[in-house]
């Protein structure tokens, strides 16, 4: 009876079983950073929407309140969404004596540091305002 020879390939060696770990490995990691530049993306579009809403407070309470607004700036903070938040308001005059400019800028901290929010909002002299 013929003897069999061994065939030689009927497993892996050690370093193929190696570079399949490196392999699986460097997939692993490029798979946590996406998942932590997505987790970033999202705490980040979740400040900058609740600073919106301080942004579209600001003008909405000014709307409300129908009182003619003097020129200059004025500052404050608003906590939304359990954040506090630093907002600053700028008074324009506009060509038509009827309306002036608010720009409403929202940063994330008190110091003014990174802009969040951005918004333009015009309000309007009350009738038989001054």
């Amino acid at each position: 009876m013929p003897r069999r020879r061994r065939d030689s390939h009927a497993g892996f060696t050690l370093v193929e079983v190696l570079v399949a770990l490196a392999i699986v490995a460097v997939a692993l990691l490029a798979a946590l950073r996406v998942a932590g530049q997505a987790t970033n993306t999202t705490v980040d579009l979740r400040a900058r929407l609740f600073a919106l809403w301080v942004a579209e407070n600001r003008l909405a309470e000014h709307r409300a309140r129908g009182q003619w607004m003097p020129t200059g700036k004025q500052s404050g903070t608003q906590r939304q969404g359990g954040i506090e938040f630093a907002w600053r308001e700028e008074v324009i005059l506009t060509p038509n004596p009827a309306f002036r400019r608010v720009e409403v800028f929202v940063f994330d901290t008190p110091a003014e540091g990174r802009t969040l929010a951005h918004l333009v909002g015009f309000v309007v002299n009350p009738p038989g305002g001054s």
